[in-house]
């Protein structure tokens, strides 16, 4: 059923009455489409949304994302009732990677800690010592003492960027971003011969040539602080296009430019306000991971956010 279609206002004004009467908190990812964002109570990266997941009274989580970041929620909050409101938003770098392939992987090096990126599915992450987000990867990494030698799954490029911070022998899993992956250094020049005066910042799920060509490699949350942080008139941006609404939000006088129209990750499209309504008008589609898993995975995701807590005290 359509609810206010055509009207995000109205629609809004539902979502926000429905949610107070099921004590419902709405979590969305930077990519999310615009009213989604704007509807949202929480706006943030993988790390930001994980942090408030494990941290809400709520009983109710409506995770406008992908499913990835619903299983996180589900496993960080098993006394919760996590929706995902688009059942067939996933990833693709998460289907590159599965538990079995992991566990052959682990018999190949045995003395090397596992790490999985965020992006990754609930039995990866059963199968990690320790989850990372693109925000605190390299932190989480350099956390690492006892071992010589990560696998690092499943962003092959994110991994990359991370050996350049360490001494650790990183072995690389063959899975990347398809958006962010496609980008070549000439979409990147071509940007930079427009905006000359423009910082170049950009995702490390991007290719390490297009990493290359600047200092400012940051996650989501990373570019919104720069730009809030720093003054000048134009910034190129090398991300899913989702985060202009934010960035517009916190700096309505700079201006942002892209430099590829296919900067674009159709899954985080898949949510809209409509969804939403029915899934907390009907408490569906329920994300759910087994108790054999999410005792597992949970320790992964635990150790992560304890570094977070450890950097702010």
């Amino acid at each position: 059923m359509q609810h206010g279609t055509g009207n995000n206002e109205s629609l809004m004004q539902q979502i926000k009455k429905i949610k107070q009467e099921k004590n419902a908190l709405i979590l969305a990812h930077y990519y999310q489409p615009d009213e989604i964002q704007e509807m949202a109570d929480f706006i943030g990266d993988s790390l930001g949304l994980s942090q408030q997941a494990a941290d809400t009274n709520a009983d109710v989580i409506v995770f406008c994302g992908v499913h990835f970041m619903a299983e996180s929620a589900a496993i960080l909050c098993p006394d919760k009732l996590v929706l995902l409101p688009e059942p067939t938003a996933g990833c693709p770098m998460a289907d590159m990677a599965g538990g079995e392939a992991l566990r052959k992987m682990k018999d190949q090096y045995p003395k090397a800690a596992v790490v999985c990126y965020i992006n990754s599915s609930a039995e990866v992450k059963a199968e990690s010592d320790i989850c990372c987000t693109s925000a605190n990867a390299v932190k989480v990494v350099q956390s690492l003492t006892d071992y010589e030698q990560v696998i690092f799954v499943p962003d092959r490029n994110l991994g990359h960027y991370v050996s350049r911070f360490t001494e650790k022998e990183i072995i690389l899993w063959e899975g990347f971003c398809p958006t962010h992956d496609q980008l070549k250094p000439e979409e990147i020049a071509a940007a930079k011969s427009q905006y000359p005066d423009a910082p170049i910042l950009v995702h490390p799920e991007a290719p390490p040539s297009v990493v290359d060509m600047t200092e400012h490699v940051f996650s989501t949350s990373g570019m919104l602080k720069y730009v809030k942080e720093t003054n000048h008139a134009n910034y190129i941006i090398v991300t899913e296009k989702g985060i202009k609404y934010q960035l517009k939000k916190d700096n309505p006088d700079k201006h942002f430019w892209f430099p590829s129209e296919r900067l674009v990750c159709r899954d985080m499209k898949l949510t809209t306000l409509d969804k939403v309504f029915n899934a907390l008008e009907t408490l569906s589609p329920q994300i759910t991971v087994s108790s054999d898993i999410r005792m597992k995975a949970i320790q992964s995701l635990n150790r992560m956010l304890a570094i977070g807590r450890e950097s702010k005290n």
